[in-house]
């Protein structure tokens, strides 16, 4: 199908999709609507994420319904200082049949569909290595043999920002590999008075199955379809320069603060997700909106701030919000 001829009826669907998934969720999940939708995003475009919030915010509750919903393997890695490659990727054991011997293969956690991946900058860089190779590739590679991973893949690693102490940081071009950025936060009071009723009472809900694996493989097919003008695209594009010191046209608070901005992916994730955004809202063509709407989780972890914007206390959030204020908007593409 043609890029063109993607049709309402195939948007409705999606947005429908997105409905009950989030019918489903709500069940379980109270409050926390951005963070849900820019997970969804990140599943219909084939992303990755990388939730940063404090213990207790319900990250793995959200996965582990999410992947019930859909029916998809579900696995949870929590990652530790010794933790090693070989205990995600899985290893070969010395299997002996009817007298003879021969190594065979044992799957380790990552041949799931749907990846928690706890506190990844707890291990050290090899093994965070093994789970970015794996997110990348879509496939493992033990002992010269390739082993495919099930599709569709997500995984949604988490950061503790307290615990700094014994951690190993994500290095930025590691970064980069996720789509998303997405910070959670506490709960307004009314949505937690919500969740400690329901989570004290007798019963509690459950979410039935929605959409299939297959269902999703669709979605994502269906989001490259849709239509992006031009003059959107260049918007995005723009976005994305503007985040960049020493660029023609560079703000100067950029300048100022930005010790390096976006690269190429910040900017193909601006157009993938805005084409998811615009499929599961019930259109089939993006617009400004779209892509302002998912500047903060895309770009976010691609700007590195300098000294001096640190000693400022000026976050990455902060200069995506003057980005936004900065860059022209066109005039027909809301």
């Amino acid at each position: 199908m043609h890029p063109s001829e993607v049709s309402l009826p195939s948007a409705e669907r999606v947005a429908e999709g997105r409905q009950r998934i989030l019918n489903e969720l709500r069940k379980v999940i109270v409050g926390q609507d951005e963070v849900v939708e820019h997970v969804l995003i990140a599943l219909f475009t084939a992303g990755h994420c990388l939730i940063t919030g404090v213990p207790g915010l319900a990250k793995t509750l959200l996965i582990k319904t999410l992947a019930d919903i859909l029916e998809l393997e579900f696995k949870r890695i929590q990652f530790t200082p010794d933790l090693m490659p070989s205990d995600i990727t899985g290893t070969e054991i010395l299997d002996e049949d009817q007298g003879s011997r021969r190594l065979r293969f044992v799957k380790g956690p990552i041949f799931a569909q749907i990846i928690l991946a706890d506190e990844i900058n707890r291990t050290p860089p090899k093994t965070q290595a093994a789970l970015l190779e794996a997110m990348q590739e879509y496939h493992v590679t033990a002992a010269g043999h390739t082993y495919p991973l099930d599709q569709p893949f997500f995984v949604l690693a988490t950061q503790n920002p307290i615990e700094l102490e014994g951690t190993y940081p994500l290095p930025e071009a590691q970064l980069d590999r996720f789509m998303f950025n997405i910070v959670i936060s506490y709960l307004n009071e009314d949505d937690e008075v919500a969740v400690v009723t329901a989570t004290t009472g007798a019963t509690q809900p459950r979410p039935q199955r929605v959409l299939s694996g297959h269902d999703i493989l669709q979605f994502q097919e269906l989001a490259r379809q849709v239509v992006i003008a031009e003059e959107v695209a260049r918007y995005a594009v723009r976005l994305v320069d503007a985040s960049r010191p020493g660029r023609p046209g560079a703000p100067d608070f950029v300048e100022q603060w930005v010790k390096w901005g976006a690269g190429l992916r910040a900017s193909q994730a601006l157009v993938r997700g805005g084409k998811a955004r615009a499929l599961m809202h019930g259109r089939y063509h993006v617009g400004v909106k779209d892509i302002q709407a998912l500047a903060k989780p895309i770009l976010r972890h691609r700007i590195m701030t300098n000294f001096y914007a640190e000693s400022e206390r000026i976050t990455p959030d902060t200069i995506v919000e003057r980005l936004l204020a900065a860059v022209p908007v066109p005039a027909s593409g809301m």
